[in-house]
């Protein structure tokens, strides 16, 4: 089992801003499997399986800054280790709507990063980074940044990056992170090939499946 992280701020006021990316990219996932979300604890929760491994989509409601809580508590009941999580968000270092797997390492200042760190007492979890960029006015501040609206051009490169990144989840599952970090940090272009390959094997598992299920003999039919 493994847990799906996307972090971000509840409530409507913050559904649209940079620092969600998190949280809109475990919709799109649960959209695209009809879950449902329910409340279990600080996190709302929907529970799946992707590429045959079992997950729990995670979107703590704690607010970032103590995002840290709701998944420690999720670990601890699960019974499930640190490199169990993979946690999705927005990344500053990174252009707008650039991905980057990363198997642990510091926050580099998230805080939402910085509390799992915390409460997990360990930096040693795998991330899909998705890059919001910075602030092009250099006097803007940080919190404001993240906590703003894109800009149009931003948000298309933005929205197709979630997609994207929605995409990458059965990859990593199926593949592991380092193989699915050598594939997209390398060359981000290539995920699109990675999981073309992933779906069409998969057109072919379950059309082999159907064929063994269908009757042995082909039906005759009379002669004149």
């Amino acid at each position: 089992m493994k847990l799906i992280v996307g972090l971000g701020n509840p409530g409507d006021q913050y559904t649209r801003t940079r620092h969600n990316v998190g949280f809109r990219v475990v919709d799109i996932l649960a959209s695209q499997h009809q879950l449902r979300w329910e409340r279990k604890g600080k996190a709302m929760i929907a529970q799946t399986t992707l590429a045959t491994e079992k997950v729990v989509l995670v979107k703590p409601i704690t607010f970032m800054n103590n995002s840290g809580e709701a998944v420690a508590d999720l670990v601890r009941w699960y019974k499930l280790q640190p490199q169990d999580v993979l946690v999705i968000y927005d990344e500053l270092d990174l252009p707008p709507g650039r991905i980057r797997l990363k198997t642990g390492g510091s926050s580099a200042g998230h805080n939402g990063i910085k509390s799992i760190i915390r409460y997990l007492h360990t930096d040693q979890f795998p991330r899909v980074r998705v890059g919001i960029g910075h602030p092009a006015n250099t006097h803007m501040r940080g919190v404001d940044y993240v906590l703003g609206i894109p800009t149009r051009d931003e948000l298309t490169q933005l929205s197709e990056a979630e997609d994207r990144a929605a995409e990458l989840i059965p990859f990593i599952l199926e593949k592991g992170v380092e193989a699915a970090m050598n594939t997209v940090n390398a060359d981000p272009e290539a995920l699109r090939k990675a999981e073309e390959r992933r779906r069409l094997q998969q057109e072919r598992r379950q059309r082999q499946l159907r064929e063994q299920q269908s009757p042995a003999e082909e039906e005759m039919t009379p002669g004149q």
